[in-house]
This record gives C-alpha cells, sequence and structure tokens, in this order.
C-alpha cells in the first residue's frame, strides 16, 4: 500500500504551506515570503532550498544554482548536517540536469553522507536516488539496476507513491533502452497508474511520457501523441519547464518514427530552443540529434548531416551519456550504408530516437 504523494523537500513551515502539486511560481512566490521571515539559518536552509527547487524545475538554472549554494550555506552554520543534505541533493540534481554529471555524482555522494550522518532517511534515500539516475542517464545500467530496484523496495515498504514511481519509471526507461518493451510498457503503465491514485501529477506526466514512447515504438502513434497532450496539460499546468521541454522532444521522436518528418523537424526545432533557454545541454543535444535525423530523411545534404554528427558525437561523449552517443554512431552507419541518392526511413522500431533518461525528476 502506499499514501498520497507529498514533497519532502518542502520542509519546516513550507511543508504545510505547499503540496507535491503547488505551481512553482507558487512554490517561489511561498518560498521568498518564508525567507524574508525567516530568523533562524535553518529556517533560511529550508526557504532557499525551496527557492532552488522551484528555479530548478522553471529551468532557472543561474537562479537554482545560488539557491541551492545559499542553503548550503545557512544549513552549515546552523550545524544541521540533515539540511545540508538536502541542499547538496538540489545542487546534484541542478548538476544533472545542467548535464555536468560528474559534478552530479560528487554532490549527490556528498550528501548520501550527510543524510546518513543527520539520520534522515528521506534526504539519504532522495541523494542515493539521485545518484542511481545519474548513472542511469550515462547508460551504466549495470551499475545502477539493482540500486534502483533497492529503492522501489524500499519506497514500497515505506508507501512512499512518489519514490515508487520515481524507480519504477526509472527500470522501465532500462528496459525500454535495451529493447524489452513489453515490460517497459508495463512498468510505466503501473507507475503512470500510481502517480494517478496517489496524486503525483508530475509523477503522472513523467510516466505518461514513457509509455508513449514505447507505444509509438510499437506503431502506435496516434494513442502516444494522446498521451503527450495529456502530459503536456500537466506541465503547463504545474509550471513544469524541463518536463514541458522533454515532451516536445518525444513528441518529435513519435512524428519521426511515424515517417512525418517535416513535423519531427519543426517539433525538435521548437524543443530546441525550449532547452536552450533554459541552459540544458542534454535535452538541447538530444533535440539537435532528432533534428539532424529529421532533416537527412527530408533530403538535408549527406555531407552536412554528416559533419552534425560528428559534433554531437563529440558532446555526447563529453556530457557522458553513452547511450545517445550509441545512437549517433547507429544513424551514421546507417546513413552511410545507403545510397547518396537518399535515406530511406528506418524500419519500425529500428535505429529510433531513444531518450536515454527522465531527467531529474526528484
Amino acid at each position: 500500500m502506499y499514501g498520497k504523494a507529498f514533497a519532502p523537500e518542502y520542509q519546516g513551515e513550507l511543508g504545510s504551506a505547499l503540496s507535491v502539486n503547488s505551481s512553482y511560481e507558487e512554490v517561489l512566490a511561498t518560498a521568498h515570503r518564508t525567507l524574508a521571515d525567516a530568523d533562524t539559518a535553518l529556517a533560511r536552509s529550508r526557504a532557499q532550498l525551496a527557492v532552488a527547487e522551484a528555479n530548478r524545475r522553471l529551468g532557472r538554472a543561474d537562479a537554482a544554482g545560488a539557491a541551492w549554494r545559499a542553503a548550503y550555506r545557512s544549513a552549515r552554520t546552523a550545524g544541521d548536517p540533515a539540511a545540508m543534505a538536502w541542499a547538496l541533493w538540489s545542487g546534484g540534481t541542478l548538476a544533472r540536469q545542467c548535464g555536468t554529471l560528474a559534478l552530479a555524482r560528487r554532490l549527490l555522494g556528498h550528501a548520501v553522507a550527510l543524510a546518513e550522518t543527520g539520520g534522515d532517511r528521506l534526504a539519504h534515500g532522495y541523494s542515493l536516488a539521485g545518484l542511481a539516475e545519474t548513472g542511469r542517464i550515462q547508460g551504466d545500467y549495470a551499475a545502477v539496476a539493482e540500486l534502483h530496484q533497492q529503492l522501489l523496495d524500499q519506497a514500497r515498504a515505506h508507501g512512499e507513491a512518489r519514490h515508487m514511481v520515481w524507480a519504477m519509471s526509472g527500470i522501465a526507461q532500462m528496459h525500454r533502452n535495451t529493447g524489452e518493451h513489453r515490460k517497459a510498457l508495463e512498468l510505466f503503465e503501473e507507475s503512470a497508474r500510481i502517480a494517478a491514485e496517489a496524486d503525483d501529477f508530475r509523477g503522472r506526466a513523467w510516466s505518461l511520457r514513457g509509455v508513449a514512447d514505447v507505444l509509438s515504438v510499437r506503431g502506435e502513434p496516434d494513442r502516444a501523441l494522446a498521451l503527450l497532450s495529456e502530459a503536456e496539460t500537466i506541465c503547463r499546468t504545474m509550471d513544469l519547464a524541463g518536463a514541458l521541454a522533454y515532451n516536445h522532444k518525444m513528441r518529435g521522436n513519435v512524428l519521426y518514427r511515424a515517417g512525418r518528418y517535416a513535423e519531427a523537424r519543426d517539433t525538435y526545432t521548437g524543443a530546441l530552443h525550449e532547452f536552450r533557454a533554459m541552459g540544458e545541454p542534454r535535452g538541447e543535444a538530444l533535440s539537435r540529434l532528432g533534428l539532424a535525423k529529421s532533416r537527412a530523411r527530408l533530403g538535408r545534404d549527406r555531407a552536412r548531416t554528416l559533419a552534425e554528427l560528428d559534433l554531437l558525437e563529440r558532446d555526447f561523449a563529453r556530457i557522458g551519456l553513452r547511450h545517445a552517443r550509441e545512437m549517433v554512431i547507429a544513424f551514421r552507419t546507417e546513413l552511410t550504408a545507403t545510397p547518396a541518392a537518399g535515406t530511406p526511413a528506418p524500419r519500425s522500431g529500428a535505429t529510433t530516437l531513444r531518450s536515454p533518461a527522465v531527467p531529474a525528476r526528484s
């Protein structure tokens, strides 16, 4: 069994004023008011953490970075290791969102240690979850698959729906990326159901995106697009800038797989602008890959496409995205194997653009 979803990152006074489904503009306004009234270092740290998380999810990386550092300094002044852990969790999650995965690992590793010292089970679990997600984004499935399962078991034992949804969709993503589509679909659909029953709207939006991805690979683009529209409504209602951009990129994937290349090109272009506006290099690079593939199908000069693929391969290697780099190599191989006069569409499900991860959902 599990209860309604909650947001443990909103602590103290903020915990009673905000819910997991509060819009992030509301979170930001409430956190700033709380910060202005804070009379202890710990209260300041908690408010600054909420400011950091709201800005991160609104795609405002610079403001989020300044806020989590301020939260950490206040927590250190208060001498509270658990509060320090939450601040580092926020900073590590932001680092992952910004594509600096080595920094994300360092910050989240320190957060795990501080949470253990402070005896905060939730901060410890969230920080471990952040490490697991970072490894999954990098494509290091062997290293993090067991950790994902352990975190899912812990979430079930404590009835924490939000973490159940996170862990389950993470496991589903690994199944999807290794070609086990039936199992991936089962897990994504279960996580979407749990999120709905627990009133975790953000978790449902991410889970629906996963369901849509697998349905698209299975040749059901209309169902996939309908689910993405439902998820988009949630993202807009909650001011989820990053999730909305990834939703649009997935829409591009679905259109591309359906052979609707002009629509896919335009959709990837829009997602690319969204990612650039929020300084999200991972999403930007994935959108550039989709855009390059769509343009190739529409007859773009092959030499220009190959040059773009070379740039993307270097970018994915720099960020540390193994699975995405493999996609670039696969498409280059396919492209160079075809006659120069044309680039026919791939078979259903073959060399399709696959999202290596679901970002920054904690």
